[in-house]
């Protein structure tokens, strides 16, 4: 399974991060690329346990179950909700984000396992640092297949 803790697939997400324009429109969802890539940046900073969001009920009975079926596969789901502290409704500039996700996953890299928040995640729950690693991989992949890419 693909995580943002190899460099290869490093390399691929900011290849794919580099082929949006401020022209690339959503295939699915209100957000435009500027607004998903920060979406996805303050999705890393709670990886890194830099924003700790409260445990969500449903996440309590479904999360568990959620998060397997993804690492077997499954696609994230279109318009899947997600915490309230990570939607992005105002303008970004695309270039400035596109920089700030790749500096945040720089980091996230370098840090390693060690560099894992050892909070829950505020649905799927307990999560090791590779299976933070292999989420934030399907979140990000997630967002640039939004944009076909």
């Amino acid at each position: 399974m693909k995580n943002l803790f190899e460099a290869a697939t490093l390399a691929e997400v900011k290849q794919r991060m580099a082929e949006l324009t401020p022209e690339s429109r959503p295939q699915w969802g209100s957000m435009n690329a500027a607004q998903a890539l920060a979406h996805c940046g303050i999705a890393l900073s709670m990886a890194a346990g830099e924003l700790t969001p409260p445990r969500a009920l449903l996440g309590r009975i479904f999360g568990r179950a959620a998060i397997n079926s993804m690492f077997r596969g499954k696609p994230m789901a279109h318009n899947a909700p997600g915490h309230p502290s990570a939607v992005v409704a105002d303008e970004r500039d695309l270039a400035i984000e596109r920089q700030n996700l790749i500096d945040r996953l720089d980091c996230f890299q370098a840090g390693g396992p060690a560099g894992c928040t050892r909070q829950p995640h505020f649905f799927f729950g307990k999560l090791t640092p590779e299976e933070w690693a292999a989420f934030q991989y399907i979140h990000i992949d997630h967002h640039l297949r939004q944009f076909g890419v």
